[in-house]
């Protein structure tokens, strides 16, 4: 039998006792429109509460402090970077595709999001403080290489050609910069790593044979 719209009212409402994943998804949904109604500067954990129709106190014993709460946020609700090779069928269009799938989506939590969660961060706890996977792990040198391999096989490069440095280079000049300006990367500079440092380093591989 349905409920009745008072019945509905009452299990939906604030005074409804949500406990353990309810809970969480409520309090990271508004934690994520929090975000984008107010900025992450002016988010505060009542604010999320409030719109969660819970106490502060069950945020905090979840998410011990603002920057933790909105990691997890993010993580539930952003865009995420594409790291699927991109085969365009020339190598600049390639590079260029595969680094914009990375930092597109980076662009669309903002700068200020990212700068206040790199500052605020606990140290040690932080994400972006463990270190990165050797490369035979590394999911984005992966894609990098099969880019490679890709313009290998249409004649591009020779096949061994790039050593795994300069293949690494777009992606590990992309990390450096989102850790020094601690913000978005913007599209001009992913096309200056791109056309000035890593296709001279490719020519230059290229001669050196």
């Amino acid at each position: 039998m349905a409920e009745s719209k008072k019945e509905q009212a009452r299990n939906n409402g604030p005074g409804t006792r949500r406990r353990g994943e309810a809970l969480e998804n409520a309090i990271l949904q508004a934690a994520w429109e929090e975000l984008e109604t107010t900025g992450y500067n002016r988010l505060t954990m009542e604010a999320v509460a409030a719109r969660a129709q819970t106490n502060k106190t069950a945020v905090y014993r979840r998410w011990p402090n603002k920057a933790q709460l909105i990691i997890a946020a993010l993580i539930k609700f952003a865009p995420k970077p594409a790291i699927e090779a991109a085969d365009t069928g020339e190598l600049r269009t390639d590079v260029l595709t595969f680094l914009q799938g990375i930092f597109k989506p980076l662009q669309a939590i903002g700068p200020e999001t990212i700068h206040g969660l790199m500052s605020e961060y606990p140290g040690k706890e932080h994400p972006m403080s463990k270190p990165l996977p050797p490369r035979s792990e590394d999911d984005l040198f992966a894609a990098m290489r099969a880019i490679v391999g890709n313009a290998e096989k249409r004649g591009e490069l020779r096949p061994g050609q790039l050593p795994e440095r300069v293949i690494s280079l777009p992606v590990d000049l992309l990390r450096y910069e989102m850790l020094t300006t601690h913000g978005a990367v913007s599209e001009d500079v992913v096309v200056q790593i791109v056309d000035e440092l890593f296709l001279p380093l490719v020519r230059a591989s290229a001669q050196a044979e």
